[in-house]
């Protein structure tokens, strides 16, 4: 049989939900196969592209776009549970699309941004043409949804990971963007300072860390920030200072930081970082856009 695509999901997503457990990530794919009766051989089916199984895939990002919009959420790495909202819209027996999704739920909008269309949204087998962009223009706003969904998905990976494994974290990414050679602390005696870089090989120059491995949601304030600021006055005194987090931080806490020229990064930076570097990541597939070599044509007039 045809399989759905991922917007036909979100319903039978919901309904594998409704008794408001913790779902695995197989079961929770074996539950909505079978609410669909699928059999073994669509399950298996893959796509030309990556190889992967396509239900699979159109399932995830399914269940991407309804976290978005707050319907269900991940308590833990390859778990789902449905939200309260996620059960007030199966007991209305609302059929979910992704216009309903635009018109009721802000932080899907925001997700999409509202550059896509519905058939171009990036998990249809095909991109379909845009009255108003580009081919180009096209794809680079699909790149930005799934990059948006990677730095989704590595912010609630390092959330399961321990303090410990994140302040090693930020030193082997300042290590990737060539800050220079850098150790974390011992945590039982670290002053405050999580992590220290050295920006020459004999240790002239120092940069003192901050990491906080803190929930997302949380704001860190100003004061936080000026305890960080007395901790980098040492012995040793050290002039540059980065306090990093999964967290997001307050007005008054970057005015202070930009006062006493300490750089702060939160959670969606902090991602944004992660993936350009490399760290945590790997390439999957790269695309190549190719153009007329004028050169070659304009040598042999």
């Amino acid at each position: 049989m045809a399989l759905p695509k991922y917007d036909e999901l979100y319903n039978p997503l919901l309904t594998a939900l409704q008794d408001g457990q913790v779902h695995g990530a197989k079961a929770l794919t074996s539950e909505v196969a079978a609410l669909l009766n699928l059999s073994a051989e669509d399950i298996a089916e893959l796509d030309s592209n990556f190889h992967r199984s396509v239900f699979v895939n159109r399932l995830n990002w399914a269940k991407t776009y309804l976290k978005k919009a707050g319907l269900i959420d991940y308590p833990s790495r390859a778990n789902y549970i449905i939200t309260r909202a996620g059960k007030e819209v199966l007991t209305s027996n609302i059929q979910l699309t992704n216009a309903y999704l635009k018109a009721h739920y802000p932080s899907f909008v925001d997700f999409v941004s509202g550059n896509l269309t519905e058939t171009s949204l990036p998990h249809d087998d095909a991109v379909f043409p845009d009255d108003t962009k580009t081919p180009e223009e096209q794809l680079d706003n699909i790149c930005k949804t799934i990059t948006s969904a990677l730095a989704d998905d590595l912010l609630t990976e390092i959330m399961q990971q321990t303090p410990a494994f994140f302040e090693q974290l930020v030193v082997d990414l300042m290590k990737a963007m060539d800050y220079g050679d850098g150790f974390k602390t011992k945590s039982s005696n670290d002053d405050g300072i999580d992590g220290i870089i050295h920006e020459d090989k004999l240790g002239f120059n120092l940069i003192y860390i901050q990491a906080k491995r803190w929930r997302p949601d949380i704001t860190i304030g100003k004061p936080q920030i000026q305890s960080f600021a007395g901790a980098m006055m040492g012995p040793p005194r050290v002039e540059k200072g980065l306090f990093i987090t999964t967290a997001k931080f307050s007005k008054g806490a970057k005015e202070y930081a930009d006062a006493q020229h300490i750089i702060l990064v939160d959670g969606q930076k902090l991602t944004s970082l992660m993936i350009e570097c490399g760290l945590g990541v790997s390439v999957q597939k790269v695309y190549q856009i190719k153009r007329i070599d004028s050169d070659y044509f304009s040598d042999s007039l």
